[in-house]
């Protein structure tokens, strides 16, 4: 069965298919505003890299959503973020209620990585692929804002200026190759607790200042990298600066904790270099470590 990420050429007779959700992160992070519904409003540079949650879907005569998970730990019942994009779909869709989705986590879970909204999106595209398109890209995108507020980006699949709450996505057209050397520390970190205890120093000027900043062709990455959610995160836990540290000390562009934490990415300019640096690093047992491309 052939594995795949996302194609506008499918055909609509397919009944199982086995698709690669990535995860994200987060070049840049600034709060600018809290909304009167609790939502944070956003500005962020967010990028796809190549880990990826692998997911199969198979269409099914039973009218019921069935659900299997393996790899990392998550629900395999209504509380996965993967069934609730799946019982949205058939709500919005009409279509007969019956898949079977069998999900492999790779992507570490409450990590700031999104891997649960990369699943939701993944869900999304691919049964309405598989039900030859009932939905419009509109329509699946007021989906995947009501599932959260990373899975419109999962939806676009491309380096973005994300703003409002995540769901205000502008293409980014140049966008350097780079590797990604990511950390995951053994931390479990609330995202609700994170944005609780943010001390808000809102931006002004932020989106001017990232798209004049994308202008200059190729930019000192190093100058952009930067996280209000770190402060939170980082403060609490002394182990992502130390991370940080040891990504540059062993060569990286720059290095910054992705959304909420507690995972910490470096950036390198070649593979060999992240390679190296990955080997280094899994001697001094931080946690997870990934060596991942830019997509």
């Amino acid at each position: 069965m052939k594995i795949k990420q996302f194609s506008p050429n499918s055909q609509s007779s397919i009944k199982n298919r086995q698709f690669l959700a990535p995860a994200k992160l987060n070049i840049r992070l600034k709060v600018t505003g809290r909304r009167a519904d609790g939502y944070h409003e956003l500005v962020s540079i967010m990028v796809p890299v190549g880990l990826f949650d692998h997911i199969e879907l198979e269409l099914i005569r039973l009218r019921r959503i069935m659900l299997s998970c393996q790899g990392f730990s998550v629900p395999n019942n209504k509380e996965n973020l993967v069934y609730r994009a799946a019982s949205a779909f058939f709500s919005r869709a009409g279509t007969p209620r019956g898949v079977s989705i069998k999900l492999t986590k790779n992507i570490p879970v409450s990590a700031g990585l999104g891997g649960g909204s990369s699943d939701a999106a993944c869900i999304l595209k691919g049964l309405n692929e598989m039900w030859s398109y009932p939905l419009t890209l509109q329509e699946l995108t007021d989906l995947a804002v009501c599932l959260g507020a990373d899975v419109p980006f999962f939806l676009l699949n491309r380096q973005c200026i994300a703003r409002g709450i995540g769901e205000i996505l502008e293409p980014i057209e140049k966008w350097q190759k780079f590797w990604y050397v990511i950390v995951m520390p053994a931390l479990e970190v609330s995202t609700a607790w994170v944005y609780g205890n943010l001390k808000l120093k809102l931006t002004k000027g932020e989106y001017k200042y990232i798209v004049d900043w994308l202008r200059k062709g190729r930019f000192e990455i190093s100058r952009i990298l930067e996280n209000d959610l770190e402060t939170v995160t980082g403060f609490h836990f002394p182990i992502i600066a130390c991370i940080k540290k040891l990504l540059l000390d062993e060569g990286a562009e720059g290095a910054l904790m992705s959304g909420s934490g507690p995972s910490v990415f470096g950036i390198f300019k070649s593979k060999d270099k992240a390679l190296i640096a990955k080997k280094n690093l899994i001697s001094k047992d931080l946690g997870e470590t990934f060596v991942v491309e830019g997509l």
